[in-house]
């Protein structure tokens, strides 16, 4: 039987090479600071306009969605930048019209959302892992693009991004993972039953970018084997395909106190508790 194309091994020099050319820390943290910067000044922009932005992240598990998401919000007003991470449905959830429970967290005007993963669940994990029927899926397929129509044609701005990531870069991540106490929360039951189906993962993403990329809202595919390099190539391909975002900054005045610095101090019995000792 031949094997599906997701499921190539790489081999030692591969994996090698591929450590090789990853992305320092020094370097990453350089680049990503003047990302930041432009992604500030199309925060203002979308303040300034009026307009509304949408940014789609997905992809397989420890493909690096959170990280890239982390990134692009790290240095933004969080009352202006959110995320949504949405856990399974409740029961009354699952009795809705699918698309419902995503559309309370659209943008109002000025306001960007960063989903990590969304309704694209259904292309996926759900389809793969037994959570919805085939004829579910197909439904998904079928009204997504009308779905995402409807939103680009009331003037919101939709990004689709499917990270890529190698098996082998999944199992070093998932042991990472198992590993480090501080990430095992990431890791849940299904991602450990998932491990063994990476080739039919492979199999409805293929489905679901074959029924769901369209001119009006393309799926742009980002390489995260190096998950540095992937958040500065995926920050980047964002920043290049909004209009111009530059608006004039309002210049804040910092005129000096006119006195000493003062001392907070308390006029009740409540007072700080004594300081963390190293």
């Amino acid at each position: 039987m031949k094997k599906a194309k997701d499921a190539k091994p790489k081999d030692s020099k591969d994996a090698k090479r591929d450590k090789a050319d990853k992305l320092g820390k020094d370097a990453y943290a350089e680049q990503l600071e003047a990302l930041q910067l432009e992604l500030n000044d199309l925060a203002r922009w979308l303040q300034h306009t009026g307009k509304r932005l949408v940014v789609v992240v997905e992809g397989r598990d420890t493909a690096g969605k959170g990280g890239v998401i982390a990134a692009i919000s790290d240095t933004l007003n969080p009352r202006q930048c959110h995320t949504v991470a949405l856990g399974k449905p409740s029961e009354r959830e699952k009795t809705q019209w699918y698309f419902q429970r995503y559309v309370p967290h659209l943008p109002a005007a000025g306001e960007i959302v960063l989903f990590d993963r969304s309704w694209y669940n259904r292309a996926g994990v759900e389809r793969v892992m037994g959570f919805c029927t085939e004829a579910e899926t197909e439904a998904f397929l079928k009204q997504a693009p009308v779905f995402e129509r409807m939103l680009v044609d009331d003037g919101i701005l939709l990004f689709k991004y499917w990270l890529t990531v190698d098996q082998a870069q999944q199992e070093e991540r998932f042991a990472e993972r198992v590993a480090d106490p501080l990430k095992r929360w990431k890791l849940s039951p299904i991602d450990v039953q998932a491990r063994t189906k990476y080739a039919e993962y492979g199999k409805a993403r293929d489905a679901m970018l074959k029924a769901t990329h369209h001119k009006q809202t393309p799926w742009v595919l980002v390489d995260f084997n190096d998950q540095r390099r992937g958040r500065l190539t995926l920050i980047r391909h964002l920043l290049d395909h909004i209009p111009d975002r530059k608006v004039p900054q309002t210049r804040m005045s910092f005129a000096p106190l006119g006195h000493p610095p003062l001392r907070e101090t308390f006029g009740t019995a409540l007072k700080p508790i004594a300081p963390f000792k190293v």
